[in-house]
């Protein structure tokens, strides 16, 4: 039995509960983290304070996208975890960019969600919502090139900026048309595990 630990308002928990529920892996998770906290315990599995954390058999890992290639490695077959190391590349690198567009819309997303209005820096959420939107040109690009990260096939490279799709398009910034992005987004929200664990309101 898969344990996840973490909250599931996280975006780096979204992906690995995604990823479960789109596997079939039986699972149980843990609210931690936030308004939930961590107890010592936790902080003995992952002393970074961090989350998530998984376990499986006896195996305790963190780094979200670390736990998603085991989990695809281990549950996913050639679907998500392709025996070629080109064609795999093709989405692994799109796990690794996502870090680079979360620092870009970080800003807007904690003054947003996190603050309230009267805690709020304007300039500090519009510096944001460009450079994420910026970021995202890119994506629109690599989506005209195919129809999802992975390729031709919904996969791996596409969960990580799945996740971060849905708070670029629910946060109330503007956004530069973005057409290709908008399929891919909208091909996802249609997926039921994606409903399930990503689309929750921004908290």
């Amino acid at each position: 039995m898969l344990t996840i630990w973490g909250r599931l308002n996280s975006h780096n928990v979204k992906k690995v509960a995604w990823l479960a529920q789109e596997l079939g892996i039986p699972h149980v998770r843990h609210d931690v983290g936030g308004q939930f906290g961590m107890t010592p315990d936790y902080r003995a599995m992952n002393p970074n304070a961090l989350i998530p954390t998984i376990e499986e058999d006896g195996l305790v890992l963190w780094e979200s996208n670390a736990i998603l290639r085991y989990m695809a490695a281990r549950h996913g077959g050639e679907r998500f975890w392709p025996a070629d190391p080109a064609k795999r590349a093709v989405g692994d690198k799109w796990m690794d960019w996502q870090f680079s567009f979360a620092d870009a819309q970080r800003d807007a997303f904690v003054n947003l969600v996190r603050k309230t209005p009267d805690q709020r820096d304007a300039d500090a959420v519009l510096r944001s919502a460009q450079a994420a939107g910026k970021a995202m040109a890119i994506l629109e690009t690599a989506l005209t090139d195919a129809p999802w990260l992975s390729g031709d096939a919904f996969g791996l490279g596409d969960i990580p900026m799945g996740v971060y799709a849905h708070s670029f398009f629910t946060l109330d910034i503007p956004r530069p048309a973005l057409p290709q992005v908008r399929a891919w987004y909208d091909r996802m929200t249609a997926m039921p595990a994606y409903a399930r664990t990503v689309m929750i309101p921004l908290t």
